[in-house]
């Protein structure tokens, strides 16, 4: 069972969210032809300092950097580097926040200029994935509620599930209890309390196994048949009011929109 956070230490958490929001958004406007992921790696980084924050999984178990970047078939953990993205490529950006020693996790997958139409709906039906598993993170839900969900639309669509990673806890730790898989039956696992802080992160894949292997570096996570995977992931806050997405921007009338 995860551990509840009391207000103080879910506004800190909350200001977390924020500023991953923020940056992403500075992300996305970032990304084109000829950009590369080492480009945005050192960005978040400056933007995160200048902002009284730092990037949570540099150093963690000696990761290296600032972000993970996860081009076509990556589809987790991927190392920034120096190759220039090309149009039709996707990148997943992923980052935690520290800020005060509370954190926030959130990915995004952009395309980059004109994508195929299987990818695109590949991306689309990922992040729809994401937004109705939000809407389950209330008390009294089971993990398993949350899990069979995502799963159910995966499979609508005839993707792979990566299975093998999962949503988790989060607050002063990157992974806290419970874990929250991208499948699984209703019903089943712990149930969700106000005040627990969980993240959601489906990822599909465009081939139908959703099989992963680890990559030569040790850290990055790719498709086993070379098919291309798509990831979104929010860090949401279990309230008697409803789902509280700590990464994601309060809705301004006129203003651009919340979820990027």
């Amino acid at each position: 069972m995860g551990e509840t956070k009391t207000d103080m230490q879910l506004e800190l958490m909350q200001k977390a969210g924020h500023l991953a929001a923020r940056c992403h958004r500075e992300v996305a406007s970032r990304l084109a032809p000829g950009v590369t992921t080492h480009e945005i790696d050192r960005f978040v980084e400056r933007w995160l300092h200048k902002h009284g924050a730092s990037a949570e999984q540099k150093g963690y178990y000696g990761y290296p950097y600032a972000t993970c970047a996860s081009v076509n078939n990556v589809v987790c953990h991927g190392f920034p580097d120096a190759r220039e993205l090309n149009s039709g490529d996707i990148v997943t950006i992923d980052f935690v926040v520290n800020y005060r020693g509370w954190l926030a996790d959130m990915a995004w997958t952009y395309p980059i200029g004109h994508v195929r139409p299987e990818v695109k709906r590949l991306v689309q039906h990922t992040l729809h994935a994401l937004r109705q598993a939000i809407k389950l993170v209330i008390p009294g839900t089971s993990i398993g509620d949350i899990s069979s969900a995502i799963g159910r639309i995966a499979r609508m669509h005839d993707y792979g599930i990566v299975t093998t990673l999962v949503g988790h806890g989060i607050g002063q730790d990157m992974h806290e209890p419970p874990e929250v898989p991208n499948d699984g039956w209703s019903g089943t696992g712990p149930m969700l309390e106000s005040g627990m802080v969980i993240t959601l992160e489906p990822i599909f894949t465009l081939g139908a196994s959703g099989e992963v292997m680890l990559g030569h570096d040790g850290w990055s996570v790719l498709t086993c048949d070379g098919t291309w995977g798509a990831h979104f992931e929010h860090t949401v806050a279990v309230t008697d009011s409803g789902p509280r997405v700590l990464t994601m921007l309060p809705f301004t009338p006129g203003g651009r929109h919340k979820n990027l």
